[in-house]
């Protein structure tokens, strides 16, 4: 039994004719009523009583019919799924991303990805950058949002696009502002902050991140008062919120209202951080070449202040 065979049996079928189904199909009566006797010895029943003058479906063929239809119907979807597997409008992405995006770049790229691709699985998994390119250089997964790792080049395996620079600002307990130990107002200065004790990602998992931060202290001949590390940036903000500490964090992280947090912004120039897109050179996955694409046409917008 073949596709072949069985769209014979249709014809025949619905016409119920072997002259005009042979017409239909592009083909000549003999090699039509050789596939239908083919297909009826494999089968082991008939499908059609035949007689001299007519041909009509035998309750089998009737029965038969509507399955065989179903079967054709899912091998031509299958043609369409091939070609949308070809051209990435079907299949997956798996983007992993740093717990800082998930307030300036995923939402836009997540967003705008789904409004063109709504066939493609995205699945999205919160890692931290060193973690995202060690499993890229396992070939798991497809893309990752890092922060860079400054002037150490990642491995010469990825390539990597800028998506985002943004200054950081200061995430601070509220009530350290009713208890006067910050200043009222929109920015602080750096004299403002650099005595307070500070909560930031350990540098194992952000290491720019980290020496940004910490930068932004040695540059003014101070040593920072680490209070807490922690690796993920709701937790960070959980902490400021305790009164624990104050933070430095990207500006898109004003996004991420939170009670008992109130962001400034630095006076003089902040450090700023930069966020992109890593992948695999030699990875031609559709779905990743539509996504790169995607963010080269500039649809990617990101919330908050950026540049680059």
């Amino acid at each position: 039994m073949d596709t072949r065979q069985l769209r014979h049996f249709v014809a025949v079928a619905e016409t119920l004719h072997f002259g005009r189904a042979a017409e239909r199909l592009g083909m000549t009566q003999p090699p039509l009523s050789q596939s239908i006797r083919a297909l009826e010895a494999g089968l082991g029943k008939a499908l059609f009583a035949r007689t001299r003058r007519s041909v009509a479906l035998t309750p089998f063929g009737e029965a038969f019919l509507p399955h065989v239809r179903a079967a054709l119907a899912g091998v031509e979807g299958l043609r369409v799924t091939a070609e949308a597997l070809r051209g990435g409008a079907a299949g997956r992405l798996a983007l992993s991303f740093v717990s800082t995006a998930d307030y300036s770049v995923l939402p836009a790229l997540v967003q705008g990805f789904r409004a063109r691709y709504p066939g493609v699985e995205l699945a999205l998994t919160e890692m931290t950058s060193d973690m995202q390119i060690a499993a890229l250089i396992e070939g798991k997964g497809h893309a990752g949002i890092v922060i860079p790792h400054g002037d150490d080049p990642l491995p010469q395996a990825l390539s990597y696009r800028r998506l985002l620079a943004e200054p950081l600002v200061v995430a601070a307990p509220e009530s350290w502002v009713a208890e006067g130990r910050l200043p009222e107002g929109p920015r602080l200065s750096p004299e403002a902050v650099i005595d307070k004790p500070l909560i930031v990602f350990p540098r194992r998992a952000a290491p720019l991140f980290h020496d940004l931060v910490t930068g932004f202290y040695t540059a003014r001949g101070v040593r920072p008062q680490v209070a807490q590390h922690a690796i993920q940036m709701q937790t960070i903000i959980s902490l400021v919120s305790a009164g624990m500490g104050l933070a430095l964090v990207p500006r898109s992280l004003k996004n991420l209202a939170r009670a008992g947090v109130v962001y400034r912004d630095l006076d003089g120039t902040a450090p700023v951080l930069e966020t992109g897109i890593a992948w695999r050179r030699a990875d031609e996955t559709p779905t990743l070449r539509n996504f790169l694409a995607l963010v080269e046409e500039g649809a990617v917008v990101a919330k908050g202040d950026a540049s680059g």
